[in-house]
């Protein structure tokens, strides 16, 4: 009898639903992915350990990007509602109006991955990145800095604040005053990090700081290639250091220092638990926050004696 079953499946070119598979087995069939920037390697490996977990379960994600655009933000919300997705993993970076993400959570269960929102009891998987900054900021110091400018996030999202937060505990770990460090803020992309780093380096030599502590890689590349277009050598005349470790970080010349957090770790924990609270709930406990670890390369150096 199996063997004439097996045929028929043969015969027919039969495909299992699915759907109904998981609906009896009370799982998701379908989840969304929200993520911020797709240009960003960091978004890539968190969204290749989403899909990576999802296709263990046999689950579909459909994956939308904001591309930094509360518009489109809200353009992807109202697709996902259109799709029917069973929940959704989200990590766009905008807090100020909560409402797409309150309309998402009348679809199903909604995880954070990456930040948090304040005001909102959502669920979220993040990594350490206050200690990463915190440690990297002290490396920094101990290789004799005093002068610090920190290419920080975007005001008021999360993961900017933590990561400002943390350099700020550095700096005062090693006996620096931290509200001396300049600070500007940027966009988590490159274009911003070349353009803050213009301006900070362009200061009178007094002033100018002989390290930059940028919130994510990209910005720190941004930076790089300011300084290399101007002939300012790293480290020698300014050590810079990043955020995230993407592959190309250890890719450039010289290759970055940076905090390295597991993104596709952190993408497929997103899965986990958005699957545990398919099955059993919205009180399902998010993991620990993942480690981080301070990657040293040569892009930071004890600074020129002047």
């Amino acid at each position: 009898r199996r063997e004439r079953v097996l045929k028929a499946v043969s015969d027919l070119n039969y495909i299992q639903n699915a759907s109904a598979r998981n609906l009896k087995r009370q799982m998701a069939s379908t989840i969304g992915l929200v993520v911020r920037d797709l240009d960003n390697q960091f978004f890539s490996a968190l969204a290749r350990g989403v899909v990576d977990a999802a296709a263990d379960q046999g689950v579909l994600v459909v994956l939308c990007s904001v591309d930094n655009s509360e518009q489109a933000e809200s353009g992807n919300a109202r697709l996902l509602r259109s799709q029917q997705v069973d929940g959704v993993i989200y990590d766009s970076g905008f807090h100020e109006n909560a409402r797409s993400l309150l309309e998402l959570q009348a679809l199903g269960p909604v995880v954070l991955v990456d930040e948090r929102i304040p005001g909102l009891d959502l669920p979220s998987v993040v990594a350490d990145g206050r200690r990463g900054t915190r440690e990297i900021a002290r490396h920094v110091v101990k290789l004799g800095h005093k002068r610090f400018a920190c290419i920080a996030g975007p005001s008021a999202h999360w993961t900017s604040e933590q990561r400002l937060a943390g350099y700020r505990e550095g700096l005062a770990m090693e006996g620096l005053e931290p509200d001396q460090m300049l600070i500007r803020h940027g966009d988590y992309k490159l274009e911003s990090g070349y353009e803050i780093a213009k301006e900070l380096m362009g200061l009178p030599k007094s002033e100018r700081p002989t390290a930059l502590l940028c919130a994510n890689d990209m910005m720190a590349i941004g930076a790089m290639e300011y300084c290399r277009s101007s002939g300012i050598a790293v480290p020698a005349d300014v050590s810079i250091v990043g955020f995230d470790d993407i592959p190309m970080a250890r890719l450039l010349s010289p290759r970055l220092t940076t905090v390295r957090q597991p993104a596709y770790e952190m993408g497929r924990g997103a899965v986990q638990l958005l699957f545990t609270m398919t099955q059993s709930g919205p009180d399902a406990t998010p993991p620990d926050p993942f480690a981080v670890d301070v990657v040293i390369r040569e892009s930071t150096a004890a600074p020129r004696a002047e």
